[in-house]
């Protein structure tokens, strides 16, 4: 079976900060997340923050959003586990901001929305 997916948006490479997050939410504004593509399939590891380190895998959707899983281990020693939906947008400098509607898969299972926005590399931000 073959899926179509858009490449209007690629997400190789690009790297991205929380800016906005639920109150349940552990991705803040120190958090990173370095994302990776290849066809449909993404990936990105991340941390920073509350987050220790984390990892997250997602299918790109014809309209170039994704479903994606994540898990991390936070600052606290916890596992956490949950979904997520993010819609992109490109700025008008090109960059992406993701608008994100996520639900832990563990703990409290409560869901909120954050927006992450890409970040421009350098010797500052790695």
């Amino acid at each position: 079976m073959q899926y179509s997916y858009n490449m209007q948006f690629n997400y190789e490479g690009r790297v991205f900060r929380a800016v906005s997050n639920s109150a349940h939410g552990e991705a803040g504004t120190e958090t990173r997340f370095h994302y990776h593509q290849q066809e449909n399939v993404v990936w990105a590891a991340y941390g920073g923050g509350k987050v220790l380190l984390g990892n997250l895998l997602a299918m790109v959707n014809s309209d170039g959003s994704l479903e994606m899983r994540y898990q991390h281990l936070n600052q606290a020693g916890e596992f956490m586990t949950g979904e997520c939906h993010s819609v992109p947008e490109v700025l008008p400098d090109g960059r992406y901001r993701l608008h994100e509607k996520w639900r832990w898969t563990c703990g409290d299972c409560s869901s909120g929305e954050s927006i992450v926005e890409e970040i421009q590399q350098d010797a500052n931000e790695s």
